[in-house]
This record gives C-alpha cells, structure tokens and sequence, in this order.
C-alpha cells in the first residue's frame, strides 16, 4: 500500500460491516485493503449465513428505522451488479401484540413521521387471509436477502477495491499494547502501513482487544433450523409465504418460506449460552431442536411433523443493550472499532458502513448511543 498518495485504510473483517466501510471509504478516494483471515462469507463469520430479513420495524427506535431505509438503496445496487441476485422483494408478516416487545402502534407512529406503508391486519382479518393462502398480497417494502451471497459477492461488485486473506497482528505483539498505534499492521507477518486501521471483527473483537471490549462484547450461541414442507404444498413456497417475525409474549421467533429449496426456516431470537467462534461446538442441541418444534406446532401446523433438513449454529456478538459499537480506539491512534451486530446488523450494513467512514474521513462521530462509552459490561438488551 506504500506510494500512493491518496489516505490509505486497512479494514480487518471482511464480513458484512466490514465490506460495506471499505466501500464508502473507497467512494472518499481511500486506497482501502481489506482482510480477512478465513474469506469473504466464510462460515464462522456472524454474517456468513444463508439468508437474513430486513425489516423496518423497531418499535420507537426510530434511528434503526430510518438505517434500514437508507440501506435499501444500497442492497438493491449491490443485488443488481451481482451475477445472482442478493435482494428479493418479498414482503414480511408481523405478529405482535399490545405486551410485545414491539408493539403495533410503536412502529406505526415511526412509520408515519417517516412516510412509510404499513397494511395492519386485526386478528380476524389475518386468519381470513392466513387460510386463504394470501400472503403474497401483503409485500410492503420488507424483503427477503441472501446473505453468504451478499458477503461473497461484495469485493467481486467492487466493494473494497482490494481484498486479501490474511491474519493480522499489530506490528511487534500479538494484541494491541498501549504502546501502539494504529498506523501499522502484521499481516502475515508482513507490515502495513496505513492512515487508519479499522478492526470489524464481529464476535473477535473482545480477543482482539481483551482490556477495552473483553467484557463489553458478548457472544451467544444461536441456533436455526430448516424443515421440509409437506410434499406437494406449495403454501410454503416463497410466491405464497412471506418471511415473517413473532414478537408475542416478551419473545421473538421468525423464519422464511422455502427459499431455494433449502426447508422453511425458523430460529428462535433468545440469545443462547455464551459461546467461542473458534472452538464452541456448532452442532444443534437437543433442546435447541425441541424448541422449535415446539413453536412449529403452534403457529404453523401443517410441517409440524415433517423432518429437519438441515440446521445451522452461529453466533450473536452483542454489546451491552443491543446498539452498534462505531467509535475510535480510546488509546490507540488511527485505530477504529466496528461491530456489535446484536442479531440485527446484517441489514444496516450499508448505514453502518458509512457510519464508520464518515469518522475516519471527516472525523465526523455517529449517533452517541454507538460510541464506546455507552457500552456496559452489563448484558441487557433493549434493542429488538
């Protein structure tokens, strides 16, 4: 990266937060290098899964709303320069109550300041359309986005100009010191130079900076599973099933229709147990599997008795109350710290990645609620 006269930037983390800074940094004029050790969409990563939901329902979260939107722009861009396509608009289907955590009238009031559509059905009304296999009819603006896809095809649609598998240290230790700044890093050994160092290490960042995020990221087992439909039903299939999320009850459970093939998806939102991405065991538990049959009974009858077909463990990394982590390094010049995706991160990635380049470019800081010091070592999430 030496000789060039433009600012120079290595992002660490080619995962969904990761990818989309080094775009924007890109668009300023950066000379951007972006590394992970594992690949782009590799399996460990929080973002490296199949699918995900984007959504624009956050009770009066109105920032997180107003993210989702403005994201949008950039996925259909993305989707739309990409062989396969990433982005499908589909539509989802909100179950919630007055003692949800999100509540219907909550997000209709951001929906409103913000002039976006919403199509409330009440109870009766959503059984008639439920039995009469209409969903499709209800689409809004939420869609549907392949996300080891997106992750795969970000550096081959031209975000981050260039990209590298690698392994990172800084230059002279293992972990950052106090002593060190952000200006140099060891990858594979070998010294980079740079103006800024950006670390989106998703579920690694407390490794990497065990004294500032060791007891600020917490990362929890998370679970999902995929089941057959019933043969011949086509009631599951993506022209009928929207995706959808179940706030009743002080919980969360959502899923997808039968998306390419792969079996009706459902996950449970309860952050699980504390979990290591390098060593924990990702092999669906019992328990894990009982309580998703469980819920499938339920809500969705009919594929209740139907045959998982395959099952995916990842992690959460979550901060203290479920907000992002955007903010410089407190100690170390020219270092950036990006994650705490809390479950919810993959559709920002587009705002989150402007964000962050914004506060190296123009030193121009986010939101506070993402900066540093609002992250507890207190695990209780408020943002859902």
């Amino acid at each position: 990266m030496s000789g060039s006269p433009r600012p120079r930037a290595v992002v660490v983390g080619a995962g969904v937060f990761g990818s989309w800074t080094a775009e924007h940094l890109r668009r300023a004029g950066w000379r951007v290098l972006l590394v992970d050790r594992m690949g782009a969409a590799n399996a460990l990563a929080s973002s490296g899964g199949e699918s995900r939901l984007t959504r624009a329902n956050y009770g009066p979260d109105e920032i997180y709303t107003r993210m989702a939107v403005s994201s949008l722009t950039e996925w259909k861009r993305l989707s739309d320069a990409s062989a396969l396509p990433l982005f499908h608009p589909h539509g989802v289907l909100f179950f919630s109550s007055a003692s949800s955590w999100i509540t219907p009238r909550a997000c209709i009031d951001v929906h409103e300041r913000l002039n976006l559509p919403d199509r409330g059905l009440g109870s009766r009304r959503a059984r008639r359309t439920l039995a009469a296999d209409r969903f499709h009819r209800h689409r809004d603006w939420a869609v549907r986005g392949r996300a080891r896809r997106t992750d795969g095809a970000a550096r081959r649609a031209g975000i981050g100009a260039r990209f590298r598998r690698a392994r990172r240290r800084i230059h002279g230790s293992r972990w950052p010191s106090p002593a060190s700044t952000g200006h140099e890093v060891l990858l594979n050994g070998e010294p980079a130079s740079c103006d800024a160092v950006v670390y989106a290490c998703g579920p690694w960042l407390g490794k990497v900076f065990p004294d500032t995020l060791g007891d600020r990221i917490f990362v929890t087992r998370q679970e999902i599973a995929f089941i057959a439909p019933p043969d011949g039903d086509l009631r599951f299939e993506p022209n009928a099933l929207p995706g959808w999320a179940d706030f009743n009850g002080g919980d969360m459970y959502y899923g997808l229709p039968n998306v390419e093939s792969r079996g009706f998806k459902i996950a449970h939102d309860a952050h699980g147990p504390a979990f290591d991405p390098d060593s924990g065991d990702r092999r669906m538990s019992e328990e894990g599997m009982t309580a998703l049959r469980a819920f499938v009974e339920r809500r969705f009858p009919s594929p209740a008795a139907r045959p998982f077909t395959e099952f995916r463990v990842c992690q959460y990394e979550n901060s203290s109350n479920g907000d992002f982590l955007i903010d410089r390094h407190p100690t170390l010049e020219g270092a950036y710290l990006l994650g705490g995706g809390s479950g919810h991160g993959f559709k920002h990635g587009p705002e989150v990645g402007r964000a962050m380049a914004e506060l190296v470019v123009n030193g121009t800081a986010p939101d506070a609620r993402f900066s540093l010091a609002t992250k507890g070592a207190i695990h209780s999430r408020t943002v859902v």
